[in-house]
C-alpha cells in the first residue's frame, strides 16, 4: 500500500558510500511471514565488517538476525530484535551470509532496513614494510572518514526510525477517529430505538 512505498522511498535514504575507510552498502528489503532473505559478502581475513539493521515496518517491529562465515560458524545470532549494530572482523577468507528471519510471524511480512560497512582488509606480511611507511596522517584521515560515514548511518536509521514512529502514529489517529465515529452512530441508534420504544409503550398503554 502507500504506507509501505513511503517506507521504502525513506529506505532509500541508506545508501552505498565508497572511501579511504572501504565500502558501505545499504538495502531495504521485504521479508514475507515464513521466509528467510540472507545476503553476502566474499571476505578476506582480517577484513573488518560492520552491520546495523532497524526493521522499519510490520507487526512488532521484530526480526531474527544470525550471521555466518564460511565454516558456518555462527558469528552473530538475535531474536525477535527491532534494531541493533555488530562489528566483527572476517577470521577466515571466503563467504560471510547476513541473514533476516521472518520464520517466528504467521501473516505479517517486515521491512528491514540494514547497512553493511566493509573495511579494508589487513595488509599482507609481504605489504607489512610498506605499510610502515604509511605517516599518521593518512591514519587520521581514515578514522575520519569512519567516523563521518558512521554519522551518516545513524542519522539515515534515525529518519527511517522517525518515519515509522509517525507512520505508527498516523494509523492510531485514524483507527481512534473510526472507532469514535462507530460508537457515535451506535449512540445514535439506541437512542432512537429507546424513543421508538417508548412512544409504542405509551401508545400501547392509552389503547388499553
Amino acid at each position: 500500500g502507500n504506507t509501505t512505498w513511503n517506507t521504502m522511498k525513506w529506505a532509500a535514504l541508506v545508501v552505498a558510500v565508497v572511501g579511504l575507510a572501504g565500502s558501505a552498502t545499504g538495502f531495504g528489503v521485504k521479508v514475507d511471514a515464513h521466509e528467510e532473505e540472507c545476503f553476502h559478502d566474499d571476505l578476506r581475513v582480517g577484513t573488518k565488517v560492520g552491520v546495523s539493521f532497524q526493521v522499519a515496518e510490520g507487526g512488532f517491529l521484530d526480526i531474527d538476525v544470525i550471521i555466518t562465515g564460511p565454516d558456518q560458524k555462527v558469528i552473530y545470532s538475535g531474536e525477535r530484535e527491532s534494531d541493533g549494530k555488530y562489528t566483527f572482523s572476517a577470521h577466515m577468507d571466503g563467504r560471510y551470509r547476513y541473514c533476516f528471519n521472518n520464520k517466528m510471524s504467521t501473516m505479517t511480512p517486515k521491512l528491514v532496513v540494514f547497512t553493511v560497512t566493509v573495511g579494508k582488509p589487513q595488509n599482507e606480511p609481504d605489504e607489512a614494510e610498506d605499510g610502515l611507511k604509511h605517516d599518521r596522517l593518512h591514519d587520521m584521515i581514515r578514522e575520519l572518514s569512519e567516523a563521518l560515514f558512521n554519522v551518516k548511518r545513524e542519522q539515515s536509521l534515525m529518519e527511517v526510525r522517525d518515519h515509522t514512529h509517525r507512520q505508527i502514529n498516523e494509523s492510531t489517529n485514524s483507527r481512534v477517529v473510526w472507532w469514535s465515529m462507530v460508537e457515535f452512530g451506535v449512540l445514535i441508534m439506541m437512542s432512537v430505538g429507546q424513543v421508538y420504544y417508548l412512544n409504542r409503550f405509551f401508545e400501547v398503554k392509552t389503547t388499553v
